[in-house]
């Protein structure tokens, strides 16, 4: 799986404080909301963005070494 970028964002703390309650009433972390809005918005103006395949959980079958 392709490792996730990061960079900082700077955001006015009136918009973060949003963000968070926004985040918090989904039961999402704010980078997470975040990405959504982002999703959401792109969706609106007709951009299509492919989603990479979640990392698997848990522990590897047998004899996966």
């Amino acid at each position: 799986m392709p490792a996730k970028k990061a960079f900082p964002l700077r955001l006015d703390p009136a918009l973060h404080d949003a963000v968070q309650r926004m985040a918090d009433a989904d039961l999402r972390s704010v980078n997470a909301e975040i990405a959504v809005l982002l999703r959401e918005a792109l969706a609106r103006r007709g951009v299509k963005v492919a989603r990479s395949e979640p990392p698997r959980r848990g522990r590897p079958p047998a004899g996966d070494s």
